[in-house]
């Protein structure tokens, strides 16, 4: 059984990483909140950083 997620705090921040997966370097964003809690990411092999923003904000 799945763990449930706790509630998301109302700020959050955005955090940029450069990984590899697969042998592909890919920009991981992920919304992170008050608490280092991941609300949600994003994996794109481009640079699009206020894509990825809206993306999350939407989201």
């Amino acid at each position: 059984m799945k763990k449930r997620k706790g509630r998301v705090g109302k700020s959050w921040r955005m955090d940029e990483t450069y990984i590899k997966v697969k042998g592909i370097w890919c920009y991981l964003y992920r919304a992170v909140d008050k608490s280092g809690n991941t609300v949600d990411f994003l994996l794109t092999i481009k640079r699009h950083r206020m894509s990825a923003q809206s993306f999350l904000i939407k989201n």
